[in-house]
């Protein structure tokens, strides 16, 4: 266990199994100093990862291991109260565990555009209260509130495998996506033209503009939504957005430039020379990962848009010269978690060949039809089951009736207002908040709608679909850990992580070697996450120079 880190010293001590103190205390220049000092430790306490690793990594010293307290608090609170999003700082757990008033976590710093210059600092303990002291007294609570959850030998692996995603995290910042400016500039130059003074609009983005006007007689502005909206209503075309699906429903000469327009200016927006002037250093990508950012466990970045990269923004990710970028996704992950997590025997059986799971499926229970496979399995993930997806629920409960109840009884759950857990323990939010169901970040729900039919249903749909992928992100952070011990001694480096994707950079003499330490992490994060399955978990892995080469 250590803490006081950020260049004034730092005070340690050993522990025992039940986290007290097991030795003295001991004091040393820095974390980095105490940690070179002791190779024997099996795993380093602290109360944060992002703070004191980051610390470690500048000083070009790595740890096998770690707890990271204030990642077990967010998963512990949430299990034991379904309070996910509750502060989670060693402050605040400590005072949680003394029943005085918690103190709020700082606001997330966003940065869209630009890196965080000053991150906030840690919560401040009260006065009087040393810091190492609070550590042991909250981490041994800790443990010992891990023994009374439901399933203690699954919550410790839980925050084990979150621990170790906050030390990919940090590995994954530090060692950058490689990214090539000058390519970067070309595709832009070549998209969007030249950038007009003030740097708002370019050549190409005018031109469709221009076009947008002509196509409606009069001056309209295609980055206003209202503007359009209002456009079409005196063109006599009704429109409640702007989104893309709806405009190609739209029979009118404006459509084609809209849709072009909207597409380059996100790029523009999101991935422009501004972004690349922000984000982009020494030929690397450095976003912020925050694991655990969505409440499914989902990564989230803060800023940057590392999770969004469009295809054609990733000719620029390019690796050094006699590298290569291991680039592999996980074939029909939430359908085989299901397998995993449900038990049940035929959809186990299917996917346990490792082959194509959806035409598997067809073949057994869709006459041969893959498409209509895959609708029937992702409706009974999402809940889409209205139309034809209702006839094809019927058909996947009568073949596979132990996977669907699965999902039934979650979705159910979230109806009725209860809390669902993933296979390992991660709790959705409680009924109280809303979810966005992109970014998975819980808000307060409005009073008003509380109760609501169709706030109801809503509720159903995310615990459905939480217990599948907020396994899946379980079993991904496993994974993430697996493969980072895999490749140890190697000169290889993870350099990118997105839900069920993964990017190495490597030698080109090293990656095949890579690829097969991939496919291998896969099944074994399968076996250790949800025991002795006949599931298989595997990887489409490319090879290649540019991640724009990679299988979409």
């Amino acid at each position: 266990m250590a803490e006081g880190t950020g260049g004034e010293g730092v005070r340690l001590c050993p522990l025992d199994g039940d986290g007290r103190a097991a030795g003295p205390v001991v004091a040393e220049a820095s974390l980095a100093d105490a940690v070179r000092a002791r190779p024997e430790v099996e795993r380093w306490v602290w109360r944060s990862t992002a703070r004191a690793y980051g610390e470690l990594l500048a000083a070009g010293v790595c740890v096998e291991r770690c707890y990271d307290v204030e990642a077990a608090e967010a998963l512990l609170i949430g299990h034991e109260e379904g309070q996910s999003g509750q502060p989670r700082s060693l402050a605040a757990a400590w005072a949680r565990l003394r029943r005085l008033p918690v103190p709020v976590d700082p606001p997330l710093q966003a940065a869209e555009t630009q890196p965080s210059l000053f991150a906030p600092g840690p919560v401040p303990l009260p006065p009087g209260v040393e810091e190492l002291e609070a550590l042991l007294e909250v981490y041994a609570g800790q443990l010992a509130r891990t023994q009374r959850t439901e399933h203690p030998g699954r919550t410790r692996l839980l925050i084990a495998a979150e621990s170790a995603g906050t030390l990919v995290a940090a590995e994954m910042r530090r060692a950058g996506v490689p990214w090539r400016a000058d390519v970067h500039r070309e595709l832009l130059d070549e998209l969007l033209g030249e950038r007009y003074p003030g740097g708002q609009e370019t050549r190409r983005l005018a031109e469709l503009a221009q076009t947008v006007s002509e196509a409606f007689g009069e001056p309209v502005r295609p980055d206003l939504p209202a503007d359009v909206i209002r456009a079409f209503a005196r063109a006599g075309v009704a429109l409640s957005s702007t989104r893309a699906w709806e405009l190609q429903k739209i029979d009118h000469p404006a459509v084609p430039a809209l849709l072009e327009y909207k597409k380059l200016y996100r790029l523009h927006t999101a991935h422009g020379w501004s972004w690349l002037q922000s984000w982009v250093r020494d030929g690397r990508f450095r976003p912020e990962y925050l694991p655990g950012g969505a409440v499914s466990g989902r990564w989230t970045t803060n800023g940057g848009g590392a999770l969004q990269i469009p295809r054609v923004v990733r000719r620029a990710v390019i690796a050094d010269p006699g590298w290569r970028l291991v680039v592999a996704d996980a074939d029909q992950l939430e359908p085989r978690v299901l397998a995993a997590i449900s038990r049940d025997p035929g959809l186990m059986d299917v996917a346990g060949s490792g082959r194509d799971l959806y035409a598997d499926l067809a073949e057994r229970a869709f006459s041969g039809d893959r498409d209509r496979a895959k609708l029937a399995m992702l409706g009974a993930i999402y809940g889409q089951t209205s139309g034809d997806g209702l006839k094809h629920m019927a058909d996947l409960r009568r073949r596979f009736p132990r996977a669907v109840a699965y999902v039934d009884d979650a979705a159910r759950a979230g109806e009725e207002g209860r809390l669902v857990r993933t296979w390992l323990g991660r709790t959705c939010p409680p009924a109280s908040t809303t979810v966005d169901d992109e970014a998975g970040i819980p808000q307060e729900e409005e009073p008003a709608t509380r109760g609501n039919t169709a706030s109801t249903r809503a509720r159903g749909r995310f615990t459905r679909n939480f217990v599948v992928q907020g396994s899946a992100a379980d079993w991904a952070l496993i994974v993430l850990a697996t493969l980072r011990q895999a490749i140890e001694g190697l000169r290889a480096e993870l350099v990118f992580f997105q839900h069920d994707e993964v990017i190495v950079h490597c030698p080109q003499e090293e990656a095949e070697a890579v690829a097969e330490a991939i496919r291998t992490a896969g099944n074994r994060a399968g076996c250790i996450a949800f025991g002795d399955t006949p599931t298989r978990f595997p990887f489409t892995t490319a090879v290649v120079e540019c991640y724009a080469q990679a299988k979409a």
